[in-house]
């Protein structure tokens, strides 16, 4: 999927992109958690279930 198909998502920046253009963003979707990069006009993303974004943020913070 891409970022087109989610029009009205509310995208946040990672905190941990920095101040530069290209950043990470996620956003709660439907039932997933969206993951894209910022700097491509129309980004892939990529969904993953709650359950593992949480893991996901958990492992980095070890």
């Amino acid at each position: 999927m891409s970022q087109s198909e989610y029009p009205g998502a509310p995208w946040r920046k990672s905190t941990y992109s920095g101040e530069g253009n290209g950043c990470v963003t996620v956003a709660p979707l439907d039932v997933t958690i969206g993951v894209r990069d910022s700097k491509l006009s129309d980004s892939p993303v990529q969904e993953f279930s709650s359950r593992a974004w949480t893991q996901f943020l958990l492992d980095g913070i070890r």
